[in-house]
């Protein structure tokens, strides 16, 4: 069978700064591996990507590693809303960590979201991590401003019927969803161990999970929210937050397909169609993934592309998988191997490749 390429817009591949979890090739190869051929990294690497001169950084490295397309966001900070236009353009989109993250990237005062909402271009995307009550104030910020905005990863069930409401109110609001979210809960936690565990948002109770499910249709995107880190960081009692998904999002995906639980007409909107409509994307020609549906597997990071080394759906059996990855009429990945050659993938905002000085 064959599927359009997909579209993650939420993923971290930690370069610059923390490239012993991940890089734009090791990434970038996961997510062919997965059936991805266009992903958006966010942009709390190490330096963040606050400027124009720390998205340059990150372009010339993914413009000599990337094995698929990529875009790369800005992130929002205290003091950089008036610059932050400049870029616009060159970017995925504006990301603002309104709950959880680190350093100059976490925004806890009003003022400082408004000044971004008020300078931001109204045709860029703008994203947000944003749960509970915070959630609520974003919302309220859309409606006031009448301007577009996307929540990342959904998790609860008084989030996704915010939205729902937000929706039938006339909000422009769009929102995505995690695999680990659809197919764990906190049930896991034991299994996985406490410190495995660890992601944010947290994996909630399971009536906020069947709360996705039953809300599906309010749902606009899938999004892995890959974020890789080591198993020895992983298991440290300072565990960082975070899951790699690049490689089991279409997997567990199809199996809910086998299950009855979504059809593949909406599993393409979810990962295709309106991420490329939200994110203002380009169409990728003779671009496509062939994925056997009928494939029984036992996920294991042991077959992964990903350089962290494990998964939290270790052992899991699914139904379906990718055979072939097709990138603009050439074979980039089949039959378990990545073909692509560092470089294949381009800047979606190719005006900020360094080819332009």
């Amino acid at each position: 069978m064959r599927i359009p390429g997909l579209i993650d817009p939420h993923v971290h591949l930690r370069e610059p700064g923390a490239t012993h979890k991940e890089d734009f090739q090791t990434g970038t190869a996961a997510a062919l591996a997965g059936g991805y051929t266009m992903v958006l990294a966010m942009p709390n690497t190490d330096p963040p990507l606050i400027s124009r001169e720390a998205l340059a950084i990150s372009a010339r490295l993914a413009e000599r590693k990337a094995l698929c397309d990529y875009g790369i966001y800005v992130g929002g900070t205290k003091s950089n809303a008036r610059n932050l236009p400049r870029v616009a353009a060159r970017t995925a989109g504006l990301k603002l960590y309104l709950d959880a993250t680190y350093g100059p990237l976490l925004l806890e005062e009003l003022s400082d979201w408004m000044a971004h909402f008020e300078h931001w271009p109204a045709d860029r995307p703008l994203t947000a991590h944003a749960e509970g009550k915070t959630l609520a104030a974003y919302l309220q910020l859309a409606e006031l401003y009448q301007r577009p905005v996307h929540v990342c990863h959904v998790s609860r069930k008084e989030e996704i019927l915010l939205i729902r409401e937000a929706k039938r109110r006339g909000i422009p609001v769009t929102c995505e969803v995690t695999p680990h979210h659809l197919f764990l809960t906190n049930r896991d936690v034991d299994g996985l161990g406490e410190t495995k565990a660890r992601v944010k948002p947290d994996l909630a109770e399971p009536e906020d999970q069947q709360a996705l499910w039953e809300n599906l249709e309010v749902i606009d995107c899938l999004a892995t929210d890959h974020a890789p880190h080591t198993l020895e960081e992983k298991d440290s009692p300072q565990s960082p937050p975070g899951f790699p998904g690049l490689e089991t999002a279409l997997p567990l995906m199809l199996t809910a397909v086998h299950q009855g639980r979504l059809t593949m007409d909406k599993l393409v909107d979810l990962t295709v169609i309106q991420p490329r409509k939200i994110f203002h994307l380009p169409e990728q020609p003779d671009t496509w993934v062939e994925i056997d549906p009928d494939w029984r597997q036992v996920l294991s990071a042991s077959t992964q592309k990903t350089r962290c080394g494990w998964t939290p759906f270790e052992g899991h059996q699914v139904r379906g998988g990718v055979t072939k990855v097709i990138l603009r009429g050439r074979i980039v990945f089949e039959d378990g191997e990545v073909l692509a050659q560092p470089g294949t993938g381009r800047n979606i905002r190719n005006d900020i490749s360094t080819k332009q000085k």
